[in-house]
């Protein structure tokens, strides 16, 4: 044995790690020991909590790999294994993921709002709801002698129930957390939109020259803004050209900008294209022929930095609005799907108690699939290769 006598279940213990070939010491370690089912993944496990230099480890796990019948754990594997068990659900694998992966404080606080079971215990609430709108409709169905229809009380119910769940569908995202929000600066050649994305990030990250056209490709910063994930896109400047590659970066820019959560608009106001959350800037500012800034633009040096923090302000209230709240649980591309399915087969109610069923039956489904109750073998092999190995 590798540490001996194991320590009584959830009891700690120091023990020495030998080499089971050998019998060679490896380190004194702390030995945790979990029985099934209060562990974890819902398996008998044991904890090794060795010293953490790199040869103390590399030697506890080859000790481990001579041993028969063991073997290191695939990516995601012990949490696929709590999901099989029923120890966590989908939702909360998702959320496990994405808190892996925080860089930002909000990130982390929404990941850890869903790993935590928020959304599975907001879910299980809802199922309660539509089990017992099920029953009044099988009931509708099998007693109700006269054919007066659907009890006005279910189809309200199913309809108010319907709306909670868009109110969520229509709630800001996670991808906008996870991802970052998209803010695409924007202009003509030599407005200073290079110039601009170095003053931002801190460090020279786009090349700056008085050649108009220098800029071809789009370049990406991601930056925290006040711990707002936000990607700032330096993109090529907008003119017409016979040059082929630059052509190519002119089509890319038009696609970043329409794209994009936030436009930063460097050019005349007047040319700025229409967009939900733009940000007139008037750049170069520092210059004396440049004058005064126009009505609703912002003043903005890259050389002096004037103006820079105001437009970042501006930036982060605009983010701040795309983002779900501190307190509020975000939902992800295929949870939103999946809500958006329940709540539109509880919209369609009718006045036939078997068709207001089969909508519920419908409805249901679909939070199976939400929390992973059906097969969802291509989501679960995606989801947990995201995680890092043996996690």
């Amino acid at each position: 044995m590798l540490a001996g006598e194991l320590p009584d279940a959830r009891t700690a213990a120091v023990r020495e790690l030998r080499d089971p070939e050998s019998g060679g010491l490896l380190d004194e370690a702390l030995v945790l020991r979990f029985d099934a089912p209060a562990s974890s993944t819902g398996e008998d496990a044991v904890e090794l909590q060795c010293h953490g230099g790199r040869a103390i480890v590399d030697a506890v796990l080859r000790a481990l790999e001579s041993i028969n019948g063991l073997r290191a754990a695939k990516p995601g594997e012990f949490t696929r294994r709590a999901f099989e068990n029923g120890r966590i659900d989908l939702t909360e694998a998702e959320g496990l993921a994405d808190l892996i992966e925080a860089e930002t404080e909000s990130q982390r606080k929404a990941a850890l709002a869903v790993a935590e079971g928020g959304l599975r215990k907001q879910i299980a609430q809802w199922r309660e709801r539509l089990l017992g709108l099920s029953a009044m409709a099988e009931r509708a169905i099998d007693y109700d002698e006269e054919d007066s229809g659907t009890d006005p009380a279910l189809t309200e119910a199913c309809r108010s129930l319907g709306d909670e769940l868009f109110d969520w569908v229509h709630r800001p995202r996670a991808e906008p957390l996870k991802d970052g929000v998209r803010v695409v600066v924007a202009g003509p050649p030599n407005a200073g939109k290079s110039s601009l994305i170095n003053a931002i990030a801190g460090q020279d990250r786009a090349i700056v020259t008085e050649t108009p056209g220098t800029t071809r490709d789009h370049i990406e910063v991601p930056l925290s803004l006040g711990g707002i994930p936000i990607v700032l896109t330096d993109t090529a400047g907008l003119r017409a050209t016979e040059d082929p590659v630059e052509a190519i970066g002119v089509a890319r820019a038009a696609a970043l900008m329409e794209g994009s959560d936030i436009l930063v608009w460097l050019g005349d106001a007047p040319d700025s294209p229409e967009h939900s959350r733009a940000i007139k800037v008037h750049a170069k500012a520092d210059l004396p022929e440049r004058g005064e800034a126009p009505a609703g633009a912002l003043a903005v040096s890259s050389v002096t930095n004037e103006g820079v923090g105001p437009l970042l302000e501006k930036i982060g209230a605009l983010a701040r609005a795309l983002l779900p709240a501190e307190d509020q649980i975000a939902l992800n591309r295929r949870q939103a799907g999946l809500l958006a399915e329940a709540a539109d087969a509880l919209a369609n109610s009718s006045d036939d108690p078997v068709l207001v069923a089969e909508s519920l039956r419908i409805a249901r489904n679909a939070f199976d699939r939400l929390t992973g109750q059906a097969g969802l073998e291509d989501v679960l092999d995606a989801l947990f290769g995201r995680f890092c190995l043996g996690k």
